[in-house]
């Protein structure tokens, strides 16, 4: 399984050491950084970007890393917003990787940005209407 997921705190935290120290911007990083330390920590194979963090490996462990980054951000505010995007296909491991692999070998393999048949199309519309 692959899982993509985004977390951050919003409200004010129960504990003012969690505050922003008055920076005057709506940035997460510290609330982020908790989080991707823990994803980081579980030795599961994972990858963060400006907008999300995935992580792969079974259901429930990939679970368990998502309940306690969430938790961490918790500190940060009084409420957490937590979006999820999963890609559930048993039997395959290594995807992380692998996904990309495949996408950069079919843009490689490519003559031209048209996918199969669509320059075909075009040909055959040509044909049709004289164009």
């Amino acid at each position: 399984m692959l899982l993509a997921f985004s977390v951050a705190p919003s409200g004010i935290p129960a504990d003012p050491a969690f505050a922003a120290a008055g920076t005057g911007d709506a940035s997460v990083h510290d609330a982020v950084a908790a989080a991707v330390k823990i994803v980081r920590e579980s030795g599961l194979p994972n990858k963060t970007d400006s907008m999300f963090t995935t992580i792969e490996g079974e259901w429930d462990e990939v679970f368990d890393v998502v309940k306690r980054a969430t938790e961490a951000v918790g500190k940060f505010g009084s409420r957490v917003s937590l979006v999820i995007k999963a890609d559930i296909r048993p039997g395959y491991s290594g995807e992380l990787t692998a996904k990309v692999e495949r996408l950069e070998g079919a843009l490689d393999a490519a003559p031209d940005s048209a996918p199969d048949g669509a320059a075909k199309g075009v040909a055959d519309r040509r044909q049709l209407t004289g164009a």
